[in-house]
């Protein structure tokens, strides 16, 4: 049983490291996935939002690269000559982000070099990076393939490769790009695919890609944080925004605030500045200046409120979210779990707002056969 970090087989340096970025306790996912990644083997990690993934791959992954473990040993001197030995597959930038930040955090002291390769940003910056030989690449598809097709990066030498959010890089329609980098990396590589919902499409690519992979499931896939509060609210669309003003003026804490469309987002930040709320918004037509400036201003608390689409709905990992509003209801029950899924993090509980007005009763209806109950009222 892992009861703390010195229960699993990790180096002096790997623990001080746990220890300078404030883990206290191994989260479940990382109590079990751990050991295994260690081992060497192959490994289906499904866990929700909040549970600890990030680290459950990367701690593992800096001391296979920096010689503890047979699959990947070498020093830091060494790594990264022949091209990167780790790459990381994530559906989104800032997700992405996130992950080459647990990288530096736990990494970057032993030497271990992290690129970030990204759509919605210069390649000269990627290219310089790339041409350092780093030991880790952290991906987005999409650029990734174009670094390939002009030769830019070459995946020969990658000997473990992480599918992070499976699910999500299916769902946004990167089967093909996935498929294609897989075959560009050596056939012996290990393969850590991790997936908070196990749909048919990522069974199917697990099966085609993963060698007698240890299975890890943290708690019930694709179900609620426990410690989210749920409650709904059945209105009319013109009465959402009256509505979403008068709750953050009631409550105190970080709100992210969902909205299905770009100018919706807009619109409603619009609104809540003009109430005289700190707000920012977070959507796939701002600049990757200006998402990156919106997210940490919301980490750091200089915004009070987030107003998003779903881009936002999985990569963003912000402590303390206290209340997360669903302004318009999403299309999928999947969704609704990953948005509601940003507040009470770890051991925190959290509030979850819902909007229902009459057009989407059924979406509504979807939400609550996969809960297997309704959402309590107001």
């Amino acid at each position: 049983m892992v009861h703390s970090f010195t229960d699993l087989t990790l180096t002096p340096a790997m623990l001080a490291a746990i220890d300078r970025a404030g883990y206290s306790t191994p989260t479940p996912i990382q109590a079990q996935a751990i050991g295994p990644i260690l081992e060497g083997r192959d490994l289906i990690g499904c866990a929700q939002t909040g549970t600890g993934k990030t680290a459950a791959f990367a701690i593992p992954m800096i001391e296979l690269l920096t010689g503890t473990g047979e699959r990947l040993a070498g020093n830091p001197a060494r790594l990264g000559r022949s091209g990167p030995s780790a790459l990381v597959l994530a559906p989104t930038r800032e997700l992405a982000l996130q992950i080459a930040e647990a990288f530096a955090t736990l990494g970057g002291a032993r030497g271990i070099e992290t690129v970030v390769v990204i759509g919605g940003e210069s390649m000269a910056p990627q290219l310089a990076g790339l041409r350092k030989r780093p030991a880790v690449v952290v991906a987005t598809p999409g650029r990734l393939i174009d670094h390939l097709e002009r030769g830019t990066l070459s995946l020969g030498s990658i000997r473990l490769v992480v599918l992070d959010e499976a699910d999500r890089m299916l769902d946004m329609g990167f089967a093909p790009q996935v498929e294609r980098i897989l075959r560009a990396t050596p056939l012996d590589r290990q393969t850590l695919c991790f997936s908070a919902t196990m749909p048919p499409e990522v069974e199917a690519l697990v099966r085609r890609h993963l060698v007698r992979p240890i299975r890890v499931e943290v708690g019930v896939v694709a179900r609620p944080v426990a410690k989210v509060t749920q409650v709904l609210f059945k209105t009319p669309i013109q009465e959402k925004t009256p509505l979403l003003l008068r709750l953050l003026g009631e409550e105190r804490g970080q709100t992210l605030v969902f909205t299905r469309t770009k100018h919706r987002a807009d619109r409603v930040a619009r609104a809540v500045v003009a109430a005289g709320h700190r707000a920012t918004r977070l959507h796939a037509d701002r600049s990757m200046t200006q998402r990156r400036e919106a997210l940490d201003g919301f980490r750091n608390g200089r915004y009070r409120v987030l107003i998003a689409t779903d881009i936002a709905a999985r990569g963003i990992d912000v402590p303390g979210i206290a209340h997360v509003v669903n302004f318009d209801l999403p299309h999928t029950a999947e969704d609704y779990i990953h948005r509601i899924g940003r507040t009470a993090r770890a051991e925190a509980s959290g509030r979850a707002t819902s909007f229902a007005a009459p057009e989407e009763h059924e979406q509504l209806r979807t939400i609550e056969r996969h809960l297997g109950h309704s959402v309590p009222r107001n």
